[in-house]
């Protein structure tokens, strides 16, 4: 029992420790702990999954079990895996590269994790270098093809502007190359496992780094624009403002009350949008800062004037705004 025991905690001490620390690095505290377990139950249902739709797969194609590990599971595992980000990313969940991070990381280390206890109880004689190798290789490769997922497909939607699809595609065929790769054993298993062990976290470094440059520079940019917009309308200087040029050249489209409430709701999102950068400020110097009392009230507010003037005028303040992109993902950060 103790030796069974072992095994099992070798098999997902590695993944576990490389996920925590993940999550220790995020400077800004982007990714909550209840969103990390839910990324993680998300890899454990994509594991279920996969299981009967492997099996499935592997009855109807006839091939022998090497074959299909290297080019059936990968695309069949790494699509299922990619199911919950994808998710994540076109609601706009995600804001930065570093979340994208840490989301693939926990649903590859949920995936790795439950796959390594499946894999205990089926060959549980196996010896310790098994577990030893299938914990710092087989579950922090599902980790790591996912976590380069989320960092790819995260660009793509910010590139494109866009959660369509098919702009995803090809960050998942980089993943299903990867995981292929792995499973074709080119190289042995234990260089394989060095090789992620001391590759993996370089990767994450550069990618964190590059990531907290584009944050800080959101935040300055993002949060000196804001303040200046809001300056403009709560003193009263609209009409003077390219705000005001703007607004009038809608006048043939949206009558005076529509206007009126498109104003409010820019002066609402803007609020919102200062109260999101300066707790995330904040939380970089260490102070966990909780949105204020009012918050649900400007919140209700956002709600109905978004409401009132309809689709058509929410899509026509957007040129007023320059990181409009991120206001979904600014008011799930203040709710959370």
């Amino acid at each position: 029992m103790i030796a069974l025991l072992a095994k099992g905690l070798l098999g997902m001490t590695p993944v576990v420790l490389y996920l925590v620390a993940l999550v220790i690095l995020d400077s800004y505290k982007l990714v909550k702990l209840r969103a990390v377990i839910l990324a993680v139950a998300a890899g454990w249902a994509a594991l279920v999954a996969c299981h009967f739709i492997n099996g499935f797969l592997l009855t109807v194609t006839g091939l022998d079990l090497p074959t299909f590990s290297r080019y059936i599971a990968p695309v069949a595992e790494e699509t299922t895996k990619a199911a919950y980000l994808v998710f994540l990313i076109r609601t706009r969940r995600v804001g930065f590269m570093v979340d994208a991070v840490i989301f693939g990381f926990a649903i590859g280390a949920g995936f790795g994790i439950l796959e390594n206890i499946f894999y205990l109880r089926l060959i549980p004689d196996a010896a310790i270098t098994t577990w030893v190798l299938r914990g710092c290789g087989t579950a922090l490769m599902h980790g790591s093809t996912m976590a380069i997922f989320g960092v790819l497909a995260q660009r793509q939607f910010e590139a494109k502007k866009s959660g369509h699809l098919l702009h995803l595609l090809p960050p998942l065929l980089v993943a299903i190359v990867l995981h292929s790769f792995f499973n074709h054993f080119f190289l042995s298993p234990v260089l394989m496992s060095v090789l992620l062990v001391l590759g993996v976290p370089l990767i994450t470094v550069l990618v964190y780094h590059r990531s907290e440059r584009s944050l800080e520079n959101w935040l300055g940019m993002g949060f000196d624009a804001d303040a200046e917009m809001l300056e403009i309308i709560n003193q009263g200087k609209v009409t003077d403002s390219r705000i005001g040029d703007y607004l009038t050249s809608l006048g043939d489209h949206f009558p005076p009350e529509v206007l009126l409430d498109m104003l409010c709701l820019l002066r609402v999102q803007v609020e919102l949008a200062i109260e999101a950068k300066g707790i995330l400020m904040l939380r970089k110097e260490g102070y966990d800062i909780q949105p204020g009392e009012e918050l649900q009230d400007k919140i209700t507010e956002l709600n109905f004037l978004e409401k009132n003037i309809g689709p058509t005028a929410r899509l026509a303040l957007k040129p007023l705004r320059q990181t409009h992109r991120r206001d979904a993902w600014e008011a799930r950060l203040l709710n959370q």
